[in-house]
């Protein structure tokens, strides 16, 4: 089914870690066009911090890059946020994907549940990955409106 866009919005910014609040409000400003219901905003919020983090943490471990997202919404209220790298890339993206898997190494604290978490609070992930070119994250959601709700 083909879905009318309403709106779109590209950013790139430096994939460092004070961008992720960045995406987080750029996400919840971008999503509120349709008056979703809250508890749909904190979805996507959360969403695209675990998405723009795992791109700052491990995209790019021993350079500076930079991270591109695209959000599309909808008529209807469908959300589409696309996170995307240049960087080292994933070489399992189905490994990847499992809770508690991390690349990071022992000394970092990272819980390895960036994906987990992202589908727990989106209606689709999509992850694709070349090793030395990079991520693309692929987050939809069918957002709930108070229109919706009445």
């Amino acid at each position: 089914m083909k879905r009318k866009l309403i709106n779109e919005c590209i950013m790139r910014f430096p994939a460092i870690s004070r961008n992720e609040s960045l995406s987080r409000s750029a996400s919840a400003a971008f999503a509120a066009q349709s008056d979703p219901v809250a508890a749909d905003i904190a979805a996507v919020k959360i969403a695209v911090s675990e998405a723009v983090t795992n791109a700052v943490v491990h995209a790019y471990p021993d350079e500076a890059g930079s991270v591109e997202m695209i959000m599309r919404l909808y008529e209807g209220g469908f959300l589409r946020i696309i996170i995307k790298d240049k960087g080292k890339g994933i070489s399992d993206v189905e490994q990847a994907m499992k809770p508690e898997f991390t690349t990071a190494p022992e000394s970092e604290e990272r819980s390895g549940l960036g994906f987990t978490v992202m589908s727990s609070f989106m209606d689709s992930v999509k992850v694709r990955s070349a090793e030395g070119k990079g991520t693309s994250v692929t987050l939809e959601k069918q957002l709930s409106t108070y229109e919706n709700e009445k």
